[in-house]
């Protein structure tokens, strides 16, 4: 089992900067691609940047290419979504999301998620 941990949300205003951590508890964080997703109410989760577990490499969302980065510490089981020149867009619930030893873009094949941080960005 892994339990997962969001922090880091808040209200900015357009053009500014926000990182959220994402803190694991249980064993072989290695083992997990981490990803971030986001979700605004009525509307299916989308994904928005994933770290793999085997070659700890990236995927991003068009939408937030060239503006967020996803990194993950192992040492401290956390992953960590930069968000920069944030947009009214960008405002929804950000979820934290491990799989087991698999990479996706599609919220059904993570196993486990955290609770979520609101993050809202005015205009």
């Amino acid at each position: 089992q892994v339990q997962l941990v969001e922090s880091g949300g808040g209200l900015v205003q357009a053009g500014g900067s926000l990182r959220l951590s994402c803190t694991a508890s249980g064993r072989a964080f290695s083992d997990y691609t981490m990803a971030w997703l986001r979700q605004v109410a009525g509307k299916a989760r989308e994904f928005v940047a994933l770290t793999r577990w085997n070659t700890d490499s990236a995927d991003y969302a068009d939408s937030v290419k060239g503006r967020f980065t996803i990194s993950r510490d192992n040492a401290k089981n956390t992953v960590y979504l930069q968000m920069n020149s944030l947009k009214p867009e960008d405002t929804a619930v950000y979820y934290c999301a491990a799989a087991l030893r698999y990479s996706s873009r599609y919220y059904y094949n993570y196993n486990y998620w955290g609770q979520g941080t609101q993050v809202t960005v005015s205009s």
